[in-house]
């Protein structure tokens, strides 16, 4: 077996740091998409950043949200269309894709 030269050894590894940025950046722009659709479906109620408070008083702070419920239940809401007890709630069905980008958001908010 050849042993590699250095200049190959770079490249690999150059290739695997690409690799690693670029699935980074994807799961920051899916972050940015959940952020924006909460911010346009959800923020007339809820907290939706890391410090503010909900104008609804029934209405969790997004940051809450994975600690109050299991990710799972929570996908399966969003997908289901999630509607509450109180009539002031419009009912929100989101798409898969929605869905994806949402609860990227949310685990975010657990990383700060």
């Amino acid at each position: 077996m050849k042993p590699r030269s250095l200049p190959g050894r770079f490249l690999l590894l150059g290739l695997a740091l690409l690799c690693a940025t670029l699935a980074w950046a994807g799961d920051d722009a899916q972050t940015v998409r959940g952020k924006k659709l909460v911010e346009t479906n959800c923020s007339g109620c809820h907290a939706v950043g890391l410090n503010d408070k909900s104008t609804h008083p029934d209405a969790p702070p997004f940051r809450t949200l994975s600690s109050r419920y299991p990710v799972g239940d929570l996908e399966e809401a969003l997908g289901e269309g999630i509607s509450t007890g109180h009539p002031d709630m419009p009912e929100f069905v989101a798409t898969p894709t929605q869905i994806d980008a949402i609860v990227s958001y949310i685990k975010s908010l657990d990383r700060r």
